[in-house]
């Protein structure tokens, strides 16, 4: 429905140089990213060091929502990245626990 309010998902995946400074705001860009998913805008984080890539599944509202959590981010100035949103987003966190009978 156009216009709508309702929270769409996105996958984010970023690639990252370091540099001395980068390595120095690791810590306050890992407060940053704990406290996104503690209010549940994050759904994964996950870090390769092997190519430098993050990949990030969260929720918004559109692209510009994405793109301000991400700017909020110390170490945002490291990183070039796309924004897809996501039709379907599925797997064992998603489903219910299987029933174990007694």
């Amino acid at each position: 429905m156009p216009g709508s309010l309702e929270m769409k998902k996105f996958q984010v995946t970023i690639q990252f140089t370091m540099d001395d400074d980068f390595m120095s705001l690791i810590p306050k860009h890992r407060e940053y990213i704990n406290t996104l998913i503690e209010s549940g805008i994050i759904d994964h984080y996950v870090v390769t060091m092997e190519s430098q890539h993050v990949w990030i599944t969260m929720s918004a509202k559109n692209k510009r929502e994405v793109k301000k959590h991400l700017s909020g981010s110390p170490i945002h100035k490291y990183w070039t990245f796309v924004i897809e949103e996501l039709v379907v987003v599925d797997g064992q966190l998603y489903r219910l626990p299987a029933v174990q009978l007694n």
